[in-house]
């Protein structure tokens, strides 16, 4: 709503100082001269937090060239969305790993993909000597004990563009953390949960986490040996709080399908443990929507995906039969919930399909198939 010497936006927002400004540059007016009603209209999950703040300069724009005459609702289709908006930075990892007769672990990462805050009004404040830290949080380097441990970023220009992501760059760096140290348990000979628990020695929560899943999940219960039949296992720190997750999981052909989830979870005090574990239920079906589905591709510069007949996102008949959210007893400080149960999902499952089909999955979205002809 627009008048001569006031702006008024009601919209979902997350970056409201910013949101603030830039409505204020599209009519002409003082940052002072516009107030924000945030709404709780869903989720955002970083969407709403953008450098540029589009839809709000949209939405002033358009009220401006009404001249204030009429309040202005600006809703976007899904396709507006799907095609307009912004997504997760693509990366690739490159890990060797060696492992020495006493066990120790030698470990080299280098990243190459896209920075969320080089270029942005974010730059100038959260980029320090050129790296994004966005982009490297939550490496092995920082949560195993390792012998020698090296990680390197390189941003790439790839021209799409990109934002927050829930649990940003944990997503991706939890996947090739947990999948190559799953791969180190086996060079070794060793149980995955054994043998990660030889590396957290000076780790104290990501092990109390690890024991209270691999406990609860049975894990030290004979799994069913049957065809197609896989458990995995993850464990990663992000936002303050540890979770480990325990994923099985039944291969027919080249569909995967989660059966149980069991997730453990370190927050400190859960001052309301049902919300704790919501939010644990929640993070679980929306990175394993991401795993299963979440791909966008591009042809000629524009976005294929238009709506959800050709996006696929998790349904309630796709989600685990059992997800089981147990929280690990803590007096520490309460940490985050919104986040930590989402990037240990995709390894966990990817873990499993591996013990079920001896084959690895090294991309997400996960394609079975295509893992199978680069294995042969």
């Amino acid at each position: 709503r627009l008048s001569p010497d006031k702006c008024e936006i009601w919209a979902g927002c997350q970056f409201q100082t910013g949101d603030q400004a830039a409505a204020a540059a599209a009519v002409g007016l003082k940052p002072e001269q516009v107030t924000i009603n945030t709404l709780a209209a869903g989720g955002t999950f970083g969407r709403r937090a953008t450098p540029d703040s589009d839809y709000i300069s949209e939405v002033a724009s358009i009220a401006k060239a009404t001249g204030g005459k009429y309040p202005v609702r600006l809703i976007w289709t899904r396709e507006d969305d799907i095609t307009g908006g912004r997504y997760r930075p693509l990366n690739y990892h490159r890990i060797t790993a060696g492992l020495g007769k006493d066990g120790k672990v030698a470990y080299g990462q280098r990243i190459v993909g896209q920075s969320i805050l080089i270029g942005t009004p974010f730059e100038s404040v959260l980029v320090k000597n050129g790296i994004d830290p966005t982009a490297t949080g939550g490496s092995a380097a920082e949560q195993y004990d390792l012998e020698h441990a090296r990680v390197s970023w390189t941003p790439a220009k790839v021209g799409v563009p990109v934002l927050w992501w829930r649990s940003v760059e944990h997503t991706h760096m939890a996947y090739s953390k947990e999948v190559m140290i799953d791969e180190l348990a086996q060079a070794a000979g060793e149980d995955p949960v054994a043998f990660r628990l030889k590396l957290l020695g000076k780790h104290p929560r990501h092990a109390g986490a690890l024991k209270l899943a691999a406990e609860k999940a049975g894990w030290d219960n004979p799994f069913p040996k049957e065809k197609g039949r896989g458990r995995g296992v993850a464990v990663h720190e992000s936002f303050g709080s540890v979770v480990a997750q325990v994923a099985e999981v039944t291969v027919s052909g080249n569909k995967i399908t989660v059966d149980r989830v069991v997730c453990a979870v370190d927050c400190g005090i859960a001052v309301t443990p049902d919300v704790v574990k919501a939010q644990m239920q929640s993070g679980i079906g929306y990175g394993l929507s991401a795993a299963l589905y979440g791909k966008i591709t591009l042809t000629d510069g524009h976005v294929d995906q238009t709506n959800f007949h050709q996006y696929q996102v998790l349904r309630i008949n796709d989600m685990p039969r059992a997800v089981e959210v147990h929280i690990v007893p803590s007096r520490n400080p309460p940490s985050g919930v919104g986040e930590p149960g989402v990037p240990p999902i995709a390894p966990a499952v990817a873990n499993a399909v591996r013990a079920a089909t001896g084959t690895r999955l090294h991309t997400l979205p996960f394609d079975l198939a295509a893992a199978r002809r680069a294995k042969a």
